[in-house]
C-alpha cells in the first residue's frame, strides 16, 4: 500500500485528487465519449471513471488535503481482488451504455436513483444470467463506495428484480454442472504425459498439488508469462515440510496472497498411495526443472531459461491428455471440486473438509446432492455414524 504523505499548509483541496494514469484501450463504440470515462482497463474503471461531483466536492466543509483524499482512493481500491474489479468494471461499462442509450443525465447516475437501477436490471433480465446481473449491480455499488457516493435503493424491489432476473435467465447462460476430477482421472492423465519432459513434469506436479491441497488453479499458476510477482505468487521458498506430535508429515505451501486472504494463507497435502502421489510428482518436478528459489514454483525449463506455468498452458496440457484418454476436457475448477469430493468420500468430517478447502460458506455442500456415495455411511443402521451429519444438518436446540 502506498504510504500517505502528511499534508502541507498549501495542500487544501480545490479540485478532485489526481488519479492514476489511464492505460489507453480500445473505446467501446456503444459508449458515448466523455471526459469522465477515459479509456482504461476494466479493472481500473472503479477508480478512473469519475462521477459528476468528485469526493472532495461532496463535503463542502472538508479541510482534508489533496494528499489525504488521494490516500483514500489508494487504500479503498484494495478492498477487491483484481478479478473482482474486472467483473465490476464490465458491469460499470454496461450501466453507462444503458444510461447513454436512455439519455439518463449524469446527475441521475451519481448518486444513482432507485428507478434507474431497477430499469437497468429489467433491461438485462432475460439476456444475462442471474449471477451476471447481480455482479453488475454490485459493481455499480462498489463504484459509489470508491467515490464516496450514497447508495440508497429500494432493497425489496431490487432483491425481487434480481430474483426475477435469475428466473428469466436464458438456458444458454446457465453453466452446466462442473464435472469433478478424480484420482482415477489423474492416473489416466499421467499415463499420457512424459514425466521426463519439463513441461509435463511441472503440469502433473501442479495438478496433484492442486488436487490434494484443495487449491484453486490460479493460486499455483500465473495468468501470463510476464505476470509473475514474488509478493503475490507462490515460490519454491514458500514450501516446507511440517510434522505433528505423532510425526505425521505434511508438505505446506504458503500462498503469499490469495483472493480470499490478501495477506496470505497456507495449503498442504500429505503423501498418497499410488501413481497420483503428490510427493513423488513434486520431487520429480524439482529434479527435472530445478525451479529458481525465488521464481514461480512450477516454472519449467524452456531452452536455457525457465518459463512460468500459466493457467492456460496448464489447462491445455490437461485437455490434450484427457482427449488422448477418450475423455472430454474439464474446467480447472473441477480440480478443487474433485478434491472436496475425494475427501468427503473418505468419510472425513464435513467441517474438516470445509476448513481444508477454505470454503467461506457451506457452498461445497451442494456436491452432496450429486453423490449418494458421500451420504451412504450416514444412511446405514449404525447410529454412531450419524452424529457428524446430524450436527451439520439439524439446527441447535434452544
Amino acid at each position: 500500500m502506498t504510504a500517505c504523505d502528511p499534508p502541507g499548509p498549501a495542500d487544501r483541496v480545490s479540485r478532485p485528487p489526481k488519479r492514476l494514469k489511464a492505460t489507453p484501450t480500445e473505446t467501446n463504440p456503444l459508449l458515448h465519449p466523455s471526459p469522465l470515462r477515459p479509456a482504461c482497463k476494466a479493472k481500473d474503471r472503479l477508480l478512473l471513471w469519475a462521477p459528476v461531483r468528485p469526493r472532495s466536492a461532496l463535503d463542502s466543509k472538508t479541510t482534508l488535503s489533496r494528499s489525504d483524499i488521494q490516500c483514500i482512493y489508494d487504500v479503498i481500491t484494495h478492498a477487491w481482488a483484481d478479478s473482482t474489479k474486472e467483473t465490476y468494471g464490465s458491469g460499470l461499462l454496461a450501466f453507462h451504455i444503458f444510461c447513454d442509450h436512455k439519455s439518463i443525465p449524469e446527475s441521475d447516475r451519481t448518486p444513482t436513483i432507485p428507478s434507474v437501477i431497477s430499469a437497468f436490471i429489467s433491461a438485462l433480465a432475460g439476456s444475462y444470467s442471474g449471477s451476471t446481473v447481480s455482479n453488475y449491480v454490485s459493481g455499480i455499488k462498489a463504484w459509489h463506495t470508491v467515490h464516496g457516493l450514497k447508495w440508497t435503493l429500494n432493497d425489496s424491489e431490487t432483491d425481487a428484480l434480481l430474483k426475477a432476473a435469475s428466473s428469466l435467465a436464458p438456458p444458454q447462460s446457465r453453466r452446466p454442472p462442473r464435472e469433478p476430477y478424480t484420482v482415477d482421472m489423474m492416473v489416466s492423465i499421467r499415463s499420457h504425459l512424459d514425466l521426463t519432459s519439463p513441461l509435463h513434469a511441472a503440469v502433473f506436479a501442479c495438478l496433484t498439488t492442486a488436487f490434494y491441497a484443495t487449491a484453486r488453479v490460479g493460486e499455483l499458476t500465473t495468468k501470463t508469462l510476464h505476470s509473475f510477482d514474488p509478493l503475490s505468487h507462490i515460490k519454491p521458498s514458500d514450501v516446507q515440510i511440517e510434522r505433528d506430535r505423532q510425526g505425521n508429515a505434511v508438505t505446506n505451501f504458503h500462498l503469499p496472497k490469495s483472493k480470499s486472504a490478501p495477506s496470505g494463507e497456507d495449503i498442504n497435502w500429505a503423501r498418497q498411495d499410488g501413481p497420483s502421489d503428490p510427493h513423488a510428482a513434486f520431487e520429480n518436478h524439482l529434479k527435472v526443472n530445478s525451479p529458481p528459489h525465488g521464481g514461480p514454483l512450477f516454472a519449467y525449463h524452456k531452452g536455457k531459461s525457465h518459463k512460468p506455468l500459466t493457467k492456460s498452458k496448464f489447462l491445455s496440457v490437461l485437455a490434450s491428455s484427457l482427449k488422448a484418454s477418450g475423455r472430454p476436457p474439464l474446467q480447472g475448477h473441477g480440480i478443487r471440486i474433485g478434491s472436496t469430493l475425494e475427501y468427503l468420500l473418505r468419510n472425513i468430517p464435513f467441517d474438516v473438509v470445509k476448513v481444508k478447502g477454505r470454503w467461506a460458506s457451506d457452498a461445497f455442500l451442494v456436491y452432496l446432492r450429486r453423490h449418494a456415495q458421500i451420504l451412504a455411511p450416514y444412511m446405514q443402521a449404525q447410529p454412531s455414524l450419524h452424529e457428524s451429519f446430524l450436527k451439520l444438518t439439524l439446527p441447535p436446540v434452544r
